[in-house]
């Protein structure tokens, strides 16, 4: 009886820790990602609906920026934050499926977001702009080993792709202003913009 006893009580042990490591890692998963952070394409993400198993999903957003989960198939997350990715997966398992289902998303791989600066700079190529913060214009000029001693630096020109992809605007950029101002505009870049910084002309 007594080893009985001790059988039973050691299951519920490990099924308690089994379950607070699952909460663990559910709570993990969730907080990996700001609320606020736009979903990329091809960001892998780790969906979790409250106390329904089955639908837990990990799944990457296509190039389109959708995703295929249970029951609601194919869903499109483009231009969308966490919090309004999770809305709107409750909102459609809450249509026909769940009863105010609790939805959390996580951001387990984020998808490398670059920028390219070019020119009279030490490195040329590619940076990569990080998940959690912004990457302004003297950053990512940093980032690729700074200016040249050629570079003319009150002539930097930004060019940054138009919405639809369709076009693009370039500005022109005195960065020497950016550095000597506290009150400049820091210039946060964005997705694909191209950064060339020109020769002086002798």
């Amino acid at each position: 009886m007594l080893l009985r006893l001790l059988c039973i009580t050691t299951a519920l042990c490990l099924f308690s820790a089994h379950i607070l490591a699952d909460d663990a890692l559910t709570s993990a998963v969730a907080d990996a990602a700001r609320p606020d952070y736009v979903l990329e394409p091809f960001d892998l993400i780790h969906v979790v609906v409250f106390q329904e198993l089955d639908l837990e999903r990990q799944v990457r957003l296509t190039q389109e920026s959708t995703v295929t989960l249970p029951l609601i198939g194919t869903v499109s997350l483009k231009n969308k934050t966490v919090r309004e990715a999770q809305d709107l997966i409750r909102e459609l398992y809450d249509r026909d499926y769940l009863v105010n289902p609790q939805i959390n998303i996580g951001v387990i791989e984020y998808a490398k977001v670059t920028v390219n600066v070019l020119g009279a700079v030490e490195r040329a190529g590619a940076i990569l702009i990080p998940p959690d913060q912004p990457l302004t214009l003297l950053d990512a000029i940093t980032q690729a080993g700074g200016f040249t001693r050629l570079a003319d630096r009150k002539h930097v020109r930004l060019t940054r792709m138009s919405k639809d992809g369709q076009g693009s605007t370039t500005i022109v950029i005195n960065a020497d202003e950016i550095i000597q101002s506290t009150t400049a505009d820091k210039w946060p870049l964005q997705k694909n913009d191209m950064i060339y910084v020109p020769e002086r002309i002798l």
